[in-house]
């Protein structure tokens, strides 16, 4: 039999997570875990882009893993561990800084939009992609699903990876990227127009995983709609708070769109927005619960991780340490 695939994926501990976090990304994660060979990387090196308050990055870092199992990743199929525990990350990383071009980095769009909204840049903000290649290259990774907004930078990932092999010789897996035709990207309720986000706490922009029902309600409850009636999916951007809101049910209750369509048929907004909220309490309700009593044992929580990084170092070493033979490194033993 052929070896599974491997599937390499990082999320920042930065913000609580929210419901697009868990509809567009955990919810694929999850469901995957039996069939490929699954990294999940708690990318805290990347955190550290932007300025970070000590004490909050290290409780952000153990909620997201809390998070992260209590919405079913589970540690004996995934190798679920901290970026900065495996330390040939950052080593990778400075291997293939020197081999990519800063013309490659200075046209990504994420680092452009970025740049612009800080009075001074970190030079973490322009290579941060180069240490997300190193993340992926690393694990000689097949997969990385990820959202719309970051195939760009699998794009990069590949041209390191193949720059390098031209260079050294075949070293590196080149990985494709996998993203998802539904929910790839939940918009924020208060504004269809804009990616649901961690970083924005304006309330009524996201669900966040832990909110309770109340809030949760009051949420949805406000999301924009448009001056329209008909309850459809829809790529108009004019209807895109129906639409956004309509793809979130569809992905809390895994109802056909056919079906969800004639379930709404002479319905109006206010029986959508009722339908959406209680959907999303209840896929969340199980996940919150388990969170709680994950988040209260910091012990085992860093006793799970433990065991993830040796996982995650039993790939990655022997694989930076061919990175250094084949760039001429002499070697320790």
């Amino acid at each position: 039999m052929s070896p599974k695939p491997r599937v390499f994926s990082g999320i920042q501990p930065s913000g609580m997570l929210h419901l697009g976090n868990y509809l567009g990304a955990i919810q694929q994660w999850v469901a995957g875990q039996g069939e490929k060979t699954n990294f999940i990387c708690i990318v805290d090196l990347h955190a550290i882009t932007v300025p970070q308050d000590p004490a909050a990055l290290r409780r952000q870092t153990r909620e997201l893993a809390a998070l992260l199992i209590a919405a079913g990743i589970d540690p004996q199929q995934t190798t679920l561990f901290v970026q900065s525990h495996v330390r040939a990350h950052a080593e990778c990383c400075w291997i293939l800084n020197c081999v990519t071009p800063l013309g490659w980095l200075e046209r990504m769009t994420q680092y452009k939009m970025k740049a612009q909204k800080q009075e001074s840049v970190l030079a973490g903000l322009l290579d941060y992609p180069v240490l997300q290649a190193a993340d992926i290259l690393l694990y000689d990774t097949h997969e990385v699903p990820v959202g719309e907004d970051q195939k760009q930078h699998i794009e990069l990932t590949r041209d390191i990876a193949q720059r390098f092999n031209y260079l050294y010789g075949e070293t590196f897996v080149v990985p494709e990227p996998v993203i998802r035709e539904t929910g790839a990207r939940i918009m924020a309720l208060n504004d269809p127009t804009a990616k649901m986000s961690k970083s924005d706490f304006t309330r009524g922009h996201a669900i966040r995983i832990t909110d309770e029902p109340d809030e949760i309600r009051w949420v949805v409850k406000r999301a924009v709609t448009d001056p329209g009636r008909d309850i459809t999916f829809s790529d108009d951007p004019t209807r895109a708070g129906v639409n956004n809101l309509l793809q979130i049910y569809e992905l809390a209750t895994g109802q056909s769109r056919p079906a969800i369509e004639a379930h709404f048929t002479g319905k109006g907004y206010g029986a959508l927005k009722n339908d959406v909220a209680d959907a999303v309490i209840e896929v969340l309700r199980p996940i919150r619960e388990r969170y709680y009593h994950l988040i209260d044992d910091p012990a085992e929580l860093d006793r799970i991780l433990v065991i993830g990084a040796e996982q995650a170092r039993a790939v990655a070493e022997p694989k930076v340490r061919l990175v250094m033979e084949r760039v001429g490194f002499v070697l320790s033993t």
